[in-house]
């Protein structure tokens, strides 16, 4: 089990017997040193004692309350492509994380499949990326992935993810839980989105949202989902979902939050034979390519392989243990609040000279 599986085994409870309940108990040791460092640092902020920098362009940061998957990279890119198509140029700006010397990260080489000719800038100083975006085009508007605990840069909208499987971290932060920061921080937030919002039901996305209500009356509610489309290949070749539906498949990723994959190629009809969940950002090195393909062979006949586009991405082969490599394609759509959302962002494109965007957007 990769480490982020076996942290939130632990932080959920789901891992059980007294030695991982003495370790929860350990981590609700550390808890409280976190807090403090975590509401230390907030405070320099919100106090104006730790400055932010104001950049001349609209600022629009995309983040999480939690650590692992919560589905930041589709909205990423349905944001992009909202101000592409309104005539406005954009640039993305993230830490990096992951990276070697010189070359992308996974979510940096996904979003160059998916966003062809958008720049994306990485770096750990955000600031000085945000300025080397704006040297190069000053009208723009520039969107920060997650960003939410980077609070150097000033912005216009502060976007805070949630997933719907795991909203508030298991109620502690970490390491005990998986919270960055108390829920009470989401009163900076400008707009709460909840991912993965049909993987709910009803009553639970409410009471989600009354949550939120108490520590953020402010904040627009709005509620996603990512809708598989099909597969696509490293040759850019697309097939349909029914193309796999009763057959068959393996499916492996290297994401935050596994179990959401797992949930949406449930969600499709697949017949997932088996599944295996590798650490998040997984580079898959050859000597890891050989154990992934020792364990396909050891898992019996499928009629392909499935993972995620960030995973695809790392890995440059049409087919693993003989049988065909495919990513599912993901779309997001926004299920509740789109129209709310899209006249926030409307004076963020006019800003930078982009024109309106047509009221029959074909996002969503």
């Amino acid at each position: 089990m990769p480490l982020s599986g076996w942290l939130r085994d632990v932080a959920s409870g789901k891992a059980k017997g007294a030695s991982f309940d003495a370790l929860r108990l350990v981590l609700g040791g550390i808890e409280p040193a976190y807090a403090a460092i975590v509401q230390r640092k907030n405070r320099r902020f919100d106090s104006g004692h730790q400055p932010q920098a104001n950049i001349a362009a609209p600022v629009i940061s995309v983040g999480n309350l939690t650590v692992g998957g919560t589905g930041k990279t589709p909205l990423v890119c349905w944001l992009a492509e909202w101000f592409r198509d309104s005539g406005a140029a954009v640039t993305l700006i993230s830490r990096g994380y992951g990276a070697k010397r010189g070359r992308p990260n996974d979510e940096a080489m996904e979003l160059a499949a998916r966003l062809p000719g958008v720049p994306h800038l990485q770096n750990a100083d955000r600031v000085a990326a945000a300025r080397e975006a704006l040297a190069a085009d000053p009208r723009q508007v520039l969107i920060l992935d997650d960003a939410f605990q980077h609070r150097r840069i000033a912005r216009d909208l502060d976007i805070v993810l949630l997933d719907a499987l795991e909203p508030f971290g298991y109620g502690h932060l970490l390491p005990r839980g998986l919270l960055r920061e108390p829920v009470e921080s989401l009163a900076r937030a400008h707009v709460v989105a909840l991912s993965r919002a049909d993987a709910v039901e009803g009553a639970i996305r409410e009471s989600i949202r009354d949550r939120v209500r108490q520590v953020a009356p402010q904040a627009l509610w709005i509620e996603l989902t990512h809708e598989p489309v099909g597969f696509i290949d490293n040759s850019e070749s697309r097939t349909s979902l029914e193309s796999l539906r009763g057959k068959r498949i393996a499916a492996f990723c290297g994401i935050g939050n596994p179990d959401g994959f797992r949930h949406t190629l449930a969600a499709c009809g697949l017949s997932v034979a088996a599944f295996r969940a590798l650490p998040d950002h997984f580079s898959y090195p050859p000597a890891e390519l050989i154990k992934l393909e020792n364990w396909l062979r050891e898992g019996g006949d499928v009629a392909a392989v499935v993972c995620t586009r960030k995973d695809l991405v790392k890995i440059p082969r049409q087919q693993l243990a003989g049988r065909p490599l495919v990513a599912l394609e993901i779309r997001l759509a926004i299920t509740a609040g789109r129209q709310e959302i899209e006249n926030l962002l409307l004076p963020l494109a006019r800003r930078v000279g982009g024109r309106e965007a047509a009221a029959d957007s074909a996002f969503g």
